[in-house]
């Protein structure tokens, strides 16, 4: 399920990218000014919406809900850390051998 949505999530982010850089920009309607053919008004209603001003507003809906989707199952994780769990490596101290102790020779007794 998540691939699935990473993937349509891209998807619509580069199909979001290529739409807006398809669009004519607002400044085009400042032509009419200076006299260059264009018969809209220089700060009039924009008209209708256009076929791309409607794949963007449909993308950018899209691209909303894949995002919350992605945040909303990436913290379902169950887990705490960002770091991905490894199994607990036992460390065993290596020991030095202790030397073994001198032979202790038999006392003798003194006695008087």
């Amino acid at each position: 399920m998540q691939g699935f949505l990473i993937t349509l999530h891209i998807f619509v982010s580069i199909s979001l990218i290529t739409i807006v850089l398809l669009q004519a920009g607002k400044g085009a309607d400042l032509g009419a000014t200076f006299g260059t053919g264009s018969s809209q008004s220089l700060f009039g209603a924009g008209g209708g919406s256009t076929f791309l001003g409607k794949m963007t507003a449909s993308a950018a809906i899209i691209f909303m809900i894949t995002s919350l989707s992605l945040a909303y199952l990436s913290g379902k994780s169950g887990s705490s850390s960002v770091m991905p769990a490894k199994a607990a490596v036992k460390v065993v101290p290596k020991t030095v051998p202790t030397p073994a102790p001198a032979p202790v020779a038999p006392q003798q007794s003194q006695k008087k």
